[in-house]
């Protein structure tokens, strides 16, 4: 089953989750690598595959974004309390805008920088902001920044999704593995 039902996720909903998690997860460590290496053509190659796949995570969470408003949003258990729902709901939002701003505040970076990319090395970014040091630094400053809530929201999303299985038994964490979910 391709699409989400009020029962369960679809198969394209939970490749796309899944894919993103993972992607996430690689830039992270990419990232921090890439920062921490001393400048050399390793450094280099080291951010043009970082800011790469940068921009194919911001590709997929723009998809994901129309996939989710094209589909219907499966319910939680009716046990889960009105304040979790909204909790939920909250934090979906916020995991979904920092998604976006993250991989877009190192698009500004970039461009701030007046640093010709190509996005694998095949097609070139067109710049989103105007050249300046203090832009750069300021983009540089919120992507760290904005890197670590991120980190902090993934860790909640994770937290909640283990409360759901340990503590209330239900099948939201079961609903988004693919190969132990039941078939809404």
């Amino acid at each position: 089953m391709l699409r989400n039902t009020l029962n369960g996720w679809g198969a394209v909903s939970i490749a796309l989750h899944w894919t993103i998690a993972a992607l996430i997860l690689f830039e992270f460590g990419l990232g921090w690598v890439a920062a921490e290496w001393p400048l050399s053509p390793a450094k280099l190659d080291l951010m043009v595959w970082h800011k790469s796949f940068g921009i194919l995570a911001l590709a997929l969470v723009l998809l994901r974004l129309l996939w989710r408003l094209a589909n219907v949003i499966p319910r939680l258990p009716a046990t889960t309390p009105r304040w979790q729902q909204r909790a939920a709901h909250g934090s979906h939002l916020l995991l979904y805008l920092l998604q976006l701003a993250v991989p877009l505040s190192g698009w500004v970076i970039n461009s701030a920088a007046n640093f010709p990319f190509r996005v694998f090395w095949w097609f070139r970014l067109p710049a989103i902001a105007p050249p300046g040091d203090t832009l750069s630094h300021l983009a540089k400053l919120g992507h760290l920044y904005l890197f670590w809530a991120l980190a902090a929201v993934l860790l909640l999303h994770i937290a909640a999704a283990l409360d759901h299985h340990v503590r209330a038994r239900d099948e939201v964490l079961i609903q988004m593995l693919p190969l132990l979910r039941r078939t809404p």
